[in-house]
């Protein structure tokens, strides 16, 4: 079984990227995040197009704003939208969908920004992440989360520590936040496969930061043991990243029992501009 997870960064902006890549990768499960659409517009887009690729949807969307799917052609069974008892920003906000596809619980997870360390938007991330934590902790044996966890677990996973000083996405309680789901079992696959290797999953549109490979590795897959231990390939698209209308986050493909095209990797070549001298790089927005 291929699953796939992708921030999409609006599913109307990719509709001429996403229905390519469906047809070129054939993937089984697909966790999307960012969708911005509502349930109804989101199916009046792509219900005949998935439909088509034998694909069955559980949406859980809103308009111009967040939004999660799932797409199965291998089953999708007791389908919950959101997260029981999570907060809201004063609403509860479309970020989380689960589904059983073919005995596996997935999870589709789009987690709060946090935008600043300490502001309320802050908080509502790392409240957030303990609603997920104790979704996680209650499920079945078989489960993976995916997708946009807005949290690089470790330095090794964005391009220049130094350069993320005093931004969100690194500090300490986000990242104990998401050690915490490691804690219940769920292991981080790309990286299980790929220790040494510089691997990111999100590039800002702007500054070229793509080009340079200044990136950070924030779409993650987190399996419990019982699926982890059947991953023979776990890599990330970065070829989805390129060319004409991208979204700025690359898919996460995952591939349980057999590898049809090979253990070929993250799929990320050497860095174009790797950063030689710590600090040398600034975020666009510093």
């Amino acid at each position: 079984m291929r699953i796939a997870t992708w921030n999409v960064n609006s599913v109307k902006q990719r509709v001429p990227r996403l229905l390519p890549w469906l047809d070129e990768r054939r993937p089984d499960v697909v966790c999307l995040q960012e969708t911005k659409l509502a349930d109804d517009a989101f199916a009046d887009l792509l219900g005949d197009e998935l439909a088509d690729r034998g694909y069955a949807v559980a949406a859980h969307g809103e308009a111009t704003w967040n939004g999660v799917a799932i797409l199965s052609r291998v089953g999708l069974e007791d389908v919950e939208a959101g997260l029981a008892g999570s907060p809201g920003f004063p609403s509860p906000e479309a970020r989380a969908v689960a589904a059983t596809c073919d005995g596996i619980r997935m999870v589709s997870v789009y987690v709060p920004n946090g935008r600043e360390p300490g502001s309320e938007h802050y908080e509502y991330k790392l409240a957030w992440m303990a609603s997920l934590r104790e979704l996680v902790a209650a499920g079945p044996e078989a489960t993976i989360v995916c997708g946009d966890m807005n949290i690089a677990p470790t330095d090794d996973d964005v391009f220049d520590p130094d350069a993320y000083i005093g931004q969100t996405h690194v500090t300490a309680p986000e990242r104990e936040a998401l050690a915490e789901l490691h804690a219940l079992g769920l292991r981080d696959v790309v990286r299980d496969r790929w220790p040494n290797e510089r691997v990111f999953t999100y590039w800002d549109y702007r500054a070229g930061m793509f080009h340079q490979d200044l990136g950070m590795r924030i779409d993650l897959v987190l399996a419990s043991e019982p699926v982890a231990g059947r991953v023979q390939a776990a890599w990330v698209d970065r070829q989805a990243r390129k060319g004409s209308g991208p979204s700025d986050h690359a898919p996460v493909i995952v591939d349980l029992d057999e590898a049809p095209d090979g253990d070929i990797g993250p799929v990320v070549p050497p860095p174009s501009a790797p950063v030689t001298r710590r600090g040398a790089k600034k975020l666009p927005q510093s």
